[in-house]
Parts: structure tokens; sequence; C-alpha cells
């Protein structure tokens, strides 16, 4: 479908099943996100000893809607916006850990892509990146690098049909080749996985099947655990009827795919669409839905496939609901969540892997910005995220948090 007939409904779509705003099933729409209201514009609440600041506001224009971990290059950060810049297609950004902010690019939905959900990729000082839209008369999504200096070169426009749609992660690196996932398209129309050279010669190494058993519509990155990769898609496996309620999944370079785990619902949690973290020999990461709850979970896995859920979200001003994946902190891990809090506009939290679980943000509004929809990044003893919405402009703001 055209671009300019589709996009209200793809974004509403793809960001409802990716956030889980509200529920949803594949392929259907949701309403508007949510503003912030007048009377949210309380103080931020955290914990007694934590450092939160709000390091910069979008003002659209400059972009609006980070939806993507940040990245560390040196002594800046870089990121994606989902939509503002010169065409409301999404912006790459660079800022300083003292607020100065630059466009590198601004999408323009044509050839170039549109509307950017993923986290950039430093290889070598240049910066890779996918989009979920745009490319060309498909519109399914480009590979992009973006130079250091802001030019832009497309090195993959994706068709559907084998090569997959829609990418929604980041791209990983393995020896000189990148790697990476997309939501739609392949022979199966369940996703793909894809490996890439940086001069674009594109190969699927795995499409994802419609059955009970295959993972299917992978919306996080890979990582890489001696030569293998894993990762999680958000439906498939053998549980939860056609549909599936989400897995975690291996593959080879050589394109081997395995389930390595099929979520089974309920309180074991359901849709993991975050990216995996290694912490002393275990993976752990979110699923959005899921838990006592439904307001989502923490699990750990084994290699071999043995899960448990550490943590599960409440839902309310305690803890949050909706976790978007943790980082390891000194053997913490930290995360943020879109949803619950003292106003229902997010969290920051943080877990030990003994699953003890500590409120440390509640997100407020304008003050300090709402509904994070992306991970933490560590850096120089703090992390650094983004916020959707909220700030000076509810447009989304970037900040920094000392625990």
């Amino acid at each position: 479908m055209r671009r300019d007939e589709t996009t209200s409904m793809q974004r509403a779509a793809f960001l409802s099943c990716l956030l889980l705003l509200v529920s949803c099933t594949r392929g259907g729409v949701s309403p508007a996100l949510p503003g912030v209201s007048d009377a949210a514009q309380r103080q931020p609440l955290h914990r007694e000893g934590a450092t939160y600041a709000t390091i910069f506001s979008f003002k659209g224009s400059d972009g609006k809607e980070p939806d993507a971990t940040l990245i560390r290059s040196s002594s800046e950060l870089y990121g994606t916006t989902y939509a503002g810049g010169s065409r409301d297609d999404g912006t790459v950004f660079k800022i300083s850990s003292s607020g100065t902010a630059n466009v590198l690019h601004s999408f323009k939905a044509g050839a170039d892509g549109a509307l950017p959900l993923a986290s950039l990729l430093d290889v070598n000082g240049s910066f890779y990146g996918t989009t979920v839209n745009g490319g060309g008369a498909g519109d399914e999504g480009v590979v992009y690098e973006i130079a250091a200096s802001g030019v832009e070169t497309i090195v993959h426009r994706f068709t559907g049909n084998p090569d997959g749609a829609n990418p929604y992660s980041r791209l990983l690196e393995s020896s000189g080749t990148l790697y990476g996932t997309t939501a739609g398209g392949g022979t199966n129309s369940a996703g793909t996985i894809f490996e890439i050279s940086p001069s674009g010669a594109e190969k699927v190494l795995y499409a994802f099947a419609t059955n009970a058993h295959d993972a299917s519509t992978p919306m996080a990155g890979l990582i890489d655990i001696a030569g293998t990769f894993y990762g999680t898609s958000a439906f498939g496996g053998s549980s939860c009827g056609s549909v599936g309620c989400g897995t975690v999944f291996t593959i080879t370079p050589s394109g081997t795919e395995k389930v390595l785990y099929s979520f089974k619902g309920g309180k074991n949690g359901s849709m993991p669409s975050s990216e995996l973290v290694r912490v002393n020999g275990k993976l752990y990461g979110t699923t959005i839905l899921g838990g006592t709850a439904n307001a989502g979970t923490i699990f750990s896995v084994s290699t071999s496939g043995q899960q448990s859920v550490v943590y599960s979200f409440r839902g309310g001003a305690s803890d949050g609901a909706q976790p978007q994946g943790v980082t390891n902190f000194g053997g913490t891990l930290y995360g943020t969540t879109s949803a619950g809090g003292t106003d229902d506009l997010g969290t920051i939290f943080s877990v030990t892997i003994a699953g003890t679980e500590t409120l440390v943000h509640s997100f407020a509004g304008k003050s300090d910005g709402s509904m994070p929809r992306a991970g933490l990044r560590n850096g120089d003893g703090a992390l650094y995220g983004t916020t959707a919405l909220g700030g000076a402009n509810n447009a989304g703001t970037v900040f920094s948090l000392t625990p």
C-alpha cells in the first residue's frame, strides 16, 4: 500500500502492537496515543538518592516521539525519533550530556525511509539503522547509513517478499556483517532474519513460518553469544493458539533456527518485544503482557531453554506496567515502563536478579517527560534514556539518571 494512504493506520497499528498501550491483535489499529493532561503536571517522584535530570526537550521540528534506546559514541549520545523533523517522518540526532542537540538527518518518507523505531549501530564512526516505512513503492522500510557529517546512504530497500518488511529493531554487527530482523514480510508474511553487508549485499537467513511451533513477528534486535544469535518474537510459539504468545529463539549465521522457549501467557508472560541482555550466563528480557496482573514481566531464560519469571508488574503506582526492556547496571537490572507509576505516565525501575523490584522514578509529564518506550543506556556511571511524550513541548525528552 502507498504511504500516503496508510501512514496513520500503520503508525497506530505498529505502535499499539509494539507498546501494548491497549490490547491488540496482529494487524489491529489502536486509538491515538494519549497526551499529557494538565492534571498530570505535578512534580515527579523518585527514589531517595537517585538523581534525575531532563537533558533535552524535543520541539517537533528537531524530532518527536523518540522510541529507540540511545547509543553512546565518544562523548555524545545518538538516537532516532519516530516522528518530527522537516516532514514529520522522523530524525537521526546527536546530543551532548549537557543538552546540546543537532539533527543529523530528517527523513522525507520517500526513497530515504520513514519512521525509524530502531536504535543506531556504530560501525567505525558510521551509524547504521532501519526505518519501519519508506524506501520506495512498497513502503516496506530500509536499512540506512548515516555518516558523522549527516550524509545518508540507503544500504537496502525492503520489498516485502522474500526479503521482509517493516524492520523495528537495531542491527547487530558480527565479523563485518550486519544482521537484523523484520517484523513482517518474507515468504510466510511472519517476518525474517537477514544479513547484509555494509555495501548492501542482502540475504534472507530465515523466514518465520505461520504455524503453532515457529516464532513469528520479531520486534527486537539480536544478541551474539559465542557465534549464535539470540532473539525474541512477539508472537508465535507452541502456546496461546494459532497466534502464539511469543518466543525466545536462536539462529546460527548459516541460518539454522530453533525456538528455545515458547511463552505460555497468563502468569508466565506474553509478547516479548525487547532485546535480551546477558547477566552471569543467563538471558534476561521483558514481556509487555502477562504476569500476575497482566502488566508485563521480567523473565530469565538459560541458553538451554529453562525459563522463569523474575518479576511480575502490578500495573499501579508502585511499580509500573508494560516494561520496555532491561539493562545491566552493576549487576542490577534497570529499565522503563511505558505506563503505570503515580500518574500512569511510566516509570524507571530496578530489579535484582533475585527479583526484588524498586521504583526509581515515576514520570509526571511536562516537568520530566512521559511514556518512556525505550530501554536505558549505561554510560559514565549514569543511565540515559528517552520519553516519547511530555517535556516542555510534549514531544518527548532525553534524560539522565544516576542511581
